[in-house]
């Protein structure tokens, strides 16, 4: 990515890198485009020293056209079954990347779980443990976020929980092969 100065267009909503804090960023802020991937950006934030992720629907902002998935995510498609938003929030979890990784967390292998149960008063509730290639990884908390949030606007999700585990520990061999094609390694 360049680091090519650009500032905001317009004020947006970004969340912290690896804090997950969600903050709002106004209009004419200074920032350095690092990385874009998933339909989100990773931007350096000038005035504040650090990085925030930014969602694809706010692409605009950066002067970036949205992607189509992201302008589409929350829309209403009607209801579906447990089993099947299953598959579209595996699809939502495809687009969330380690910012220093340029392997999503499926295909890293760090999604242990994903529980889909509808909700008594309607909509469903999306359970996800995960982890993390380290320990001491200090993203966990950021790229927890971003995954609930995306599973979020998901229509016919009411909650979304995503928790980083740490048993059973994480090992290359949970990469899948897409995984490890896209990382060089045989």
């Amino acid at each position: 990515m360049s680091s090519e100065r650009i500032e905001l267009t317009r004020d947006c909503e970004v969340v912290e890198v690896p804090g997950g804090r969600t903050l709002q960023l106004t209009k004419g802020t200074p920032v350095s485009i690092t990385q874009a991937l998933g339909g989100s950006y990773t931007l350096l934030v000038h005035s504040m020293g650090g990085l925030f992720r930014l969602d694809g629907r706010d692409a605009d902002a950066i002067g970036r056209e949205v992607a189509e998935e992201a302008a589409a995510a929350g829309d209403g498609a009607g209801p579906k079954t447990p089993a099947e938003l299953r598959d579209d929030v595996w699809a939502q979890l495809k687009t969330c990347f380690d910012p220093e990784i340029p392997v999503n967390i499926v295909d890293l292998g760090l999604i242990y779980e994903l529980d889909v149960k509808p909700d008594a008063a309607g909509g469903n509730v999306v359970d996800v443990k995960m982890t993390l290639t380290a320990q001491g990884c200090g993203m966990g908390d950021s790229i927890a976020a971003d995954a609930q949030h995306k599973i979020e606007r998901l229509p016919g999700v009411k909650t979304a929980a995503v928790q980083v585990v740490w048993d059973p520990p994480w090992t290359p061999d949970r990469i899948s092969p897409e995984g490890k094609q896209l990382l060089g390694i045989p």
